[in-house]
């Protein structure tokens, strides 16, 4: 019997190995231009919902790009990182005070980001009538409610 619970763990164990690695494998391997033009897709396609301007369609490529050009810096930053960790594998001896600000450098690097890309929220919500602004909310309201599997009665 432990046997049998030993074989099925050691299985379950393999398997999910497996997805992890699966799924590193596909994050390694997007293609930064192929991504940029799916982000530019679904952002035109949100500007032609709430009939945005010409003018305001500008100011938001600019906000997206300006985050695309960030969100790639951290994604080199990342795999930086990893080979930095990574190698410390073959010190005789590895000082932890030297991971611990490679890893608060990275931290550090991502909340700037979060702070950027909140304060491109904010210059969102202000270049958007008023209008447009309850279109947009509805639309991502939706979107974001089917991606969650809630239903708009579930919603307090």
């Amino acid at each position: 019997m432990n046997r049998a619970i030993i074989v099925g763990i050691a299985a379950v164990a393999c398997a999910s190995l497996a997805g992890v690695a699966i799924a590193a494998n596909r994050m390694a391997n997007r293609d930064p231009n192929r991504a940029y033009q799916h982000i530019t897709s679904k952002v035109d396609k949100l500007m032609n919902e709430i009939n945005a301007t010409d003018a305001q369609r500008a100011q938001i490529n600019q906000l997206k790009d300006k985050l695309f050009q960030e969100g790639m810096s951290l994604r080199q930053n990342r795999q930086s990182l990893r080979q930095q960790l990574f190698a410390n594998w073959d010190a005789a001896q590895v000082n932890a005070s030297d991971v611990h600000a490679q890893v608060d450098k990275q931290v550090d690097a991502w909340r700037a980001f979060a702070h950027g890309a909140a304060d491109a929220s904010i210059q969102l919500h202000d270049l958007l009538t008023p209008d447009q602004r309850t279109q947009l909310k509805q639309i991502l309201s939706k979107r974001f409610d089917h991606a969650q599997g809630m239903q708009p009665s579930q919603q307090q």
